[in-house]
């Protein structure tokens, strides 16, 4: 039925900073044969950014708010990629129209109760419709969900397994981005309640054990850092892939850490969060945030160019040691938005394993967006094996 379809790619938010970008990235390197359209409520923007492209493809009027234009648009595609946010306030009629109609779906959302509302709502649907709906598909979280998958294959088989995760970047981030943080941190019960429902409902026991370990913050010589507990949705999303993919062992531990050179970095930025953090419980402090980086902006093409991203990854297990590295360029738009288009490529044209539900990119496409990506200049090394 989804070859039938009209369109292989189907893109919202493209108007936007970095849906914008994705748009370009497709433009530039989707496949002559895919078939892929544009999506959104402004016709006007939308023609204006398919002559700035150059490029011919078909327009499609649909509005998140319009549940039928959503519905038709979801059920004349194979995969649904999105860069609107905050995702809890406009993701939900595109996931519920893509979990009824079969549809594969991607985002870049970094929100966690999004996500758990979503598998709770959603899931179950998605796996009798056939639907692949795959979350986190940016910066947050493929490095880390990848990265992890890749460094778990260099240790032996059928043995207990730890890995640490090291994330170091530079770079600067959207108005899209800055808002959907705050919108986070605003709801921090109503996450907790999400995670509690998800919890409820959510199968896990399959004879393996899957943990978390929050750790501490600590030197770590062999980066020449300061480590320091990093709980963004990135962790969440590698534990659920090791509990769906059993070559992470019987016994799988992964512990999450953000890297920082000296220690007035590593002192100053848990005081810089709280603060923000603080400020986001307050509206009007809230919406005075989100005015001084706009939603639709972002850094400069020069900004971008010099921005960076490091994840290092330490994996023991079975007497094996080994330390991995993912690395790529601009962090939050350029590699995102290469992430996120050749996620939305890999699922209209790589053979995949069988997965359907809310799932991740490891589970679901694992071997085959990794080396999507390395062609696409984000490395995937092992850097010392022992």
């Amino acid at each position: 039925m989804a070859a039938e379809r009209e369109y292989d790619v189907l893109m919202f938010g493209c108007t936007g900073f970095t849906g914008a970008l994705t748009a370009e990235y497709l433009a530039a390197n989707a496949p002559a044969s895919t078939r892929w359209a544009l999506a959104g409520r402004n016709m006007g923007k939308l023609e204006q950014l398919r002559e700035k492209l150059g490029v011919d493809v078909p327009l499609v009027k649909a509005d998140v708010t319009d549940e039928k234009s959503i519905g038709e648009a979801a059920a004349a595609s194979r995969v649904v990629i999105t860069t609107v946010g905050p995702y809890i306030e406009y993701g939900e009629p595109l996931v519920k129209a893509c979990a009824e109609h079969g549809t594969d779906y991607t985002d870049l959302t970094g929100e966690p109760e999004f996500v758990d509302r979503m598998f709770v709502k959603y899931h179950a649907q998605a796996e009798s419709t056939g639907a692949r709906i795959i979350h986190a598909c940016g910066f947050d979280s493929i490095p880390h969900d990848l990265g992890t998958r890749f460094t778990v294959e260099q240790l032996p088989e059928d043995v207990p397994l730890t890995v640490k995760g090291y994330v170091s970047a530079g770079g600067q981030f959207s108005g899209g981005t800055f808002a959907s943080a705050l919108t986070a941190f605003s709801r921090a019960r109503k996450n907790m309640e999400a995670a509690r429902e998800r919890r409820a409902v959510e199968q896990r026991t399959n004879g393996r054990t899957v943990k978390g370990d929050v750790g501490r913050p600590h030197r770590e010589r062999d980066i020449d850092s300061w480590a320091l507990p990093f709980p963004s949705i990135d962790p969440q999303i590698i534990l659920r892939s090791a509990r769906a993919l059993p070559r992470y062992g019987p016994d799988f531990t992964y512990s999450h850490y953000i890297a920082v050179k000296n220690l007035p970095q590593a002192v100053g930025l848990p005081i810089g969060v709280a603060g923000v953090f603080a400020l986001a419980q307050i509206k009007p402090a809230r919406e005075f945030l989100k005015s001084k980086v706009p939603q639709g902006t972002g850094p400069s093409e020069e900004k971008r160019a010099k921005s960076w991203f490091r994840v290092h990854f330490h994996g023991e297990g079975g007497g094996k040691r080994v330390v991995c590295e993912v690395r790529g360029g601009d962090p939050g738009y350029g590699e995102t938005s290469k992430m996120l288009a050749e996620s939305a490529l890999c699922l209209s044209n790589d053979e995949l394993p069988e997965c359907a539900g809310q799932v991740t990119t490891a589970q679901a496409m694992g071997a085959a967006l990794t080396e999507r990506l390395q062609r696409a200049g984000i490395e995937f090394t092992v850097v010392e094996a022992a």
